[in-house]
């Protein structure tokens, strides 16, 4: 466990993982302060999500070490997992949003079913997080299958800030969106980091949208650590990975996979 009074939010050390014997995540070193905004960028299948996925627990990793407030969290039973688990608020890549429930519903489910908040008061609530990502509060009482791929991201979002949990890992939470609302939810996430003090960890595609958010940018590729840096050195360091993702040059470290004729 570390100690101090300098504790970091979340610490990685050796994190690893195999699958089908292809390390996935090799030896991945990582540390984020309360109320800072990491981003991590990478080609697709670099380990970035998957990253996310073990520091929640939802994936166990081979070995290493994953800290939270200087906790151990590796191999940590079941029951506590899940009360530990309310500090976080998650946007998957896809959503998750449950089809059989209403948008509200969605968006308050921790909130019915964790902290008995009376129904009336935790639709209201719903709807105020909302607001926050630009659904009016008519979309309140629609089933999922009846937003645009955009809303629903955005009702996505909704339920992972519904809380205003103290950790946000926020997997590609503008893909899909105009640059308009690009911009309003990037806003968004500044706001959880300055008014609420949230640590956040994005993945993110948009070069544009890495800039509005991030006070550190870390690039994974094949599952390893290639450049770690503060977002100002984004665009002046020579990092071969780097530069090449930024400029998005078909010339560089990064291969792409070869496609079948």
């Amino acid at each position: 466990m570390t100690t101090g009074t300098d504790v970091p939010k979340i610490r990685l050390e050796g994190v690893t993982r195999t699958f089908d014997g292809v390390r996935a995540l090799d030896g991945i070193d990582l540390s984020l302060a309360p109320r800072q905004s990491l981003v991590l960028i990478g080609g697709s299948g670099s380990g970035k999500s998957l990253l996310l996925k073990c520091i929640l627990g939802l994936v166990e990793p081979d070995s290493g070490i994953i800290e939270v407030d200087g906790e151990d969290t590796v191999g940590m039973p079941e029951g506590r997992r899940m009360g530990w688990m309310k500090r976080f608020g998650v946007l998957f890549q896809r959503q998750g949003l449950f089809d059989s429930l209403t948008v509200w519903e969605n968006v308050a489910f921790r909130l019915l079913h964790e902290h008995g908040v009376p129904r009336a008061a935790t639709r209201e609530k719903a709807i105020e997080k909302l607001g926050q990502v630009g659904l009016v509060p008519d979309t309140a009482d629609l089933y999922p299958s009846e937003l645009s791929g955009g809303m629903q991201k955005r009702a996505g979002l909704a339920r992972a800030i519904a809380t205003d949990p103290e950790i946000l890992f926020l997997d590609e939470p503008t893909s899909g969106l105009d640059p308009i609302m690009s911009n309003i939810i990037s806003e968004l996430i500044v706001e959880r980091v300055d008014e609420l003090g949230a640590t956040v960890i994005s993945v993110v595609s948009d070069l544009a949208v890495v800039r509005n958010i991030a006070d550190h940018v870390t690039m994974l590729h094949e599952g390893r650590v290639v450049w770690h840096g503060p977002i100002e050195d984004l665009d002046n360091t020579d990092n071969p990975y780097v530069r090449q993702f930024v400029t998005q040059s078909i010339d560089g470290p990064i291969r792409m996979p070869a496609l079948a004729g």
